[in-house]
Formats: structure tokens, sequence, C-alpha cells
């Protein structure tokens, strides 16, 4: 890989957390998860399609169609969890006592 992939990869992939918060929307800790979501996935899309052999919208040395969806699926990923509700010793105490 060359320095001018990376750079670009590292552009598209910040580009793609920032649209996701540009509409999801949420404060600044949402827009660094995003970010980082961004850029994980668009690496794992491009060592997956590689490694498997995937070839899906190529564009010079650039896998697009696979490095965006990894980037889509961890953005995804990463936008359920930060919105799960957080849970309290309450809700493990009530959780035990259904049990029984």
């Amino acid at each position: 890989m060359t320095l001018p992939f990376l750079l670009v990869s590292l552009l598209l992939a910040l580009l793609l957390g920032a649209l996701y918060h540009l509409i999801r929307g949420g404060d600044w800790s949402h827009l660094l998860a995003y970010l980082a979501a961004g850029i994980i996935g668009f690496a794992a899309g491009h060592f997956l399609a590689q490694w498997r052999g995937w070839l899906l919208f190529p564009f010079g040395p650039f896998n697009l169609g696979a490095e965006i969806s990894g980037s889509l699926a961890f953005l995804i990923l990463s936008d359920w969890l930060l919105h799960l509700p957080p849970r309290t010793a309450q809700d493990l105490f009530d959780r035990r006592d259904d049990d029984r």
C-alpha cells in the first residue's frame, strides 16, 4: 500500500463517519465514535474482501463496494451500541426475580 492510498482511504472513511453523524446527530462523543467506527469498518471491509478475493466496485487500488459496506456495517453497529439504554443494578435484580 502506498501513502496516497492510505491517505485517501483515511479521508473516505472519515467522510463516511462524518456524514453518518450529520444524518444521525448527537454530541461530540458520538462524532468521535462514528469517525473511529468508519475507519475501523473501512479497513475491515478492505481486508475481508482482500482475504476472500471479493471484488465489488473496484476503483484503482480501492475495492469501494467492500470498503464502504464494511464502514456502514460498523457505523450501524456503533450507532446501535451508543443508543442502548443504560442498565442499572435494579435491572439485574428484576431479571433475577423473573427467573424464579
